[in-house]
């Protein structure tokens, strides 16, 4: 009879061990590598991380706005480490020199054609359950974005070129092109 290999357990000293400029996450001891983001990706990553800024500085905000790449720890464990494109975090007492432990209050992640799957699904739950409040994904394939708020348990879908309210601040909206 032949032994099942044990599926190997990665951590953060893994994430940090990696070789300079090699970027990946990590859900649940499983390291996904990041392909190098596209110009379209990092032109939408931009504008929409402007606009947070522009509006939490005009309305005197609490939260900070981080683009990727920004180290977020998900959960109590050092299994679990992600860079979202934007996280949004309006508790300072979650960041640290290394970044942000515990869930941002609003995560947006731009699709790539190699972060399909991990965006809409590992990352949609992952999210979830680690207590985020908002969940936006940017769809720059379909022109749309998807919006999770999951302290209402909604779902909406906006298209590119409509106002796509922003949950966390009452009156905010941005208008993705």
């Amino acid at each position: 009879m032949e032994a099942l290999n044990k599926e190997e357990i990665y951590t953060i000293d893994d994430i940090y061990a990696l070789p300079d400029g090699e970027r990946a996450e990590l859900i649940d001891g499983k390291i996904y590598y990041m392909a190098p983001p596209s110009t379209k990706h990092q032109r939408l990553l931009n504008y929409i991380n402007t606009e947070i800024n522009l509006y939490i500085r005009n309305h005197n905000g609490e939260c900070e706005v981080f683009p990727a790449p920004f180290a977020v720890f998900l959960n109590e464990n050092d299994t679990n480490y992600v860079e979202p494109d934007i996280s949004v975090i309006c508790d300072s007492s979650k960041l640290t020199d290394k970044g942000c432990n515990g869930a941002p209050d609003w995560i947006i992640e731009i699709v790539s054609p190699g972060s399909r799957q991990m965006d809409y699904f590992t990352k949609l739950f992952k999210y979830r359950t680690a207590g985020v409040k908002e969940y936006w994904i940017v769809d720059p394939e379909k022109d749309s974005v998807m919006v999770y708020r999951f302290e209402e348990e909604t779902m909406e879908q906006y298209a590119f070129g409509d106002d796509v309210p922003v949950g966390i601040y009452e009156g905010f909206s941005i208008n993705v092109q």
